[in-house]
């Protein structure tokens, strides 16, 4: 018996077994002939029909719509896009992050872009058109070159129409509404470069960084450096935000913020670089202190009216509920009452980085933590168009 006649027999049988516990009108078909189409309807087992432009089986972030955004689709227009950024080769400590997008989408496969997020009180959908662009193709052996990949994708997407223009005047250096677009990540490295695009469209925006981390280390020679004299130290994830400032893509006169800081000092000169690089900080311990709606505060009277961008290292979570380094972080249910105080804020772009399935739990409670964050972070977008 080939394959193919225990297939089609096969095929019947699942109808047969159906009908008889299913008092629906099931067409007999011969094996040559299974309309798989009615097999596989809502009616026959309530799931949603194959049809020419659907997809099955593939994991996009949040069930949005797969696209090829550099290829063939690139003529559809969108709000908002997700874009994978699978570098990982400037960490200073645990590289695998390059896996970071898959496993925000796997964590993201209960989610949904068309679903109600109760708590933002909003169904992005209704507002806004988001789509999943995959990944960009970044090359692992050299940090220029894949840097350099990421910022000119990034850049592309940005350059491009928005598929809904608000009602009002853009944020836009040139006047025009231009997608958005939600990094999955990736270690921090790549913040440098989308800020670079984000920045040639709206010039420069404030900071909202969650992190345990400053990441604002001035680069200088050590004491016994494997460097040479005058040889340039490279753009790590500790240090991009310092070249961030020197490049002039940060709000000025201090208007970006540090979330959850808690991480050790190389010296205490340390706190006086990040000031100069235009940061105030709001440590972990403040969540202690002044509570959730005191850090919202804080976060709110630093960025202001400014166009913000938001980027948010996973390690900003305590260990306790997504595995990394630092102890004593913010817990998941902080952090979305943290954006939800959020709402309204002009949010240009968002990341979420250090997402190393590798080192996740089983039950990968790091990636559905990094899930549900950028889902959160869709919910903002969707909420406040770029309006001035």
């Amino acid at each position: 018996m080939s394959f193919r006649t225990l297939s089609a027999i096969l095929g019947l049988l699942v109808i047969q077994t159906f009908s008889e516990q299913n008092p629906l009108t099931v067409p007999t078909i011969e094996p040559s002939g299974i309309n798989y189409t009615r097999l596989f309807s809502n009616e026959m087992i309530f799931t949603d029909t194959w049809s020419k432009d659907s997809w099955n089986g593939l994991t996009t972030f949040a069930k949005a719509p797969p696209l090829r955004c550099f290829g063939s689709d690139a003529g559809v227009l969108y709000d908002v896009a997700v874009l994978g950024a699978p570098f990982d080769i400037a960490t200073s400590y645990r590289p695998g992050a390059r896996f970071g997008p898959n496993g925000i989408r796997q964590g993201s496969r209960r989610l949904g872009i068309d679903r109600v997020n109760v708590p933002m009180k909003i169904r992005a959908t209704e507002h806004i058109d988001i789509v999943d662009c995959g990944d960009v193709p970044m090359i692992l052996v050299d940090n220029k070159v894949a840097l350099r990949q990421l910022e000119l994708a990034n850049a592309a997407l940005l350059a491009r129409p928005s598929s809904h223009a608000p009602e009002g005047k853009s944020l836009a250096k040139d006047g025009k509404f231009h997608p958005r677009i939600l990094t999955l990540g990736g270690d921090h490295t790549i913040t440098l470069p989308l800020l670079r695009g984000v920045a040639g469209i709206y010039g420069p925006v404030s900071v909202i960084h969650f992190d345990s981390h400053l990441d604002t280390w001035k680069p200088r020679p050590m004491e016994d450096s494997p460097w040479l004299p005058g040889e340039e130290i490279p753009i790590t994830h500790g240090n991009y935000f310092y070249y961030a400032h020197k490049e002039g893509l940060l709000g000025p006169n201090n208007t970006n913020i540090h979330v959850g800081i808690r991480g050790a000092l190389n010296r205490w000169e340390d706190y006086d670089d990040d000031y100069e690089v235009g940061f105030v900080i709001s440590h972990a311990d403040d969540l202690e202190d002044i509570g959730w709606k005191g850090v919202v505060k804080m976060i709110r009277e630093t960025v202001g009216d400014n166009p913000v961008y938001i980027s948010l290292d996973i390690d900003v979570i305590d260990p306790g509920l997504a595995p990394a380094p630092e102890i004593g972080g913010i817990t998941t249910r902080e952090i979305k009452k943290i954006f939800q105080g959020l709402s309204g804020l002009k949010i240009v772009g968002a990341d979420v980085v250090e997402v190393a399935p590798a080192y996740d739990t089983q039950d990968e409670i790091t990636q559905i933590a990094a899930a549900n964050i950028a889902w959160d972070m869709l919910a903002l977008m969707a909420k406040t168009p770029l309006v001035a």
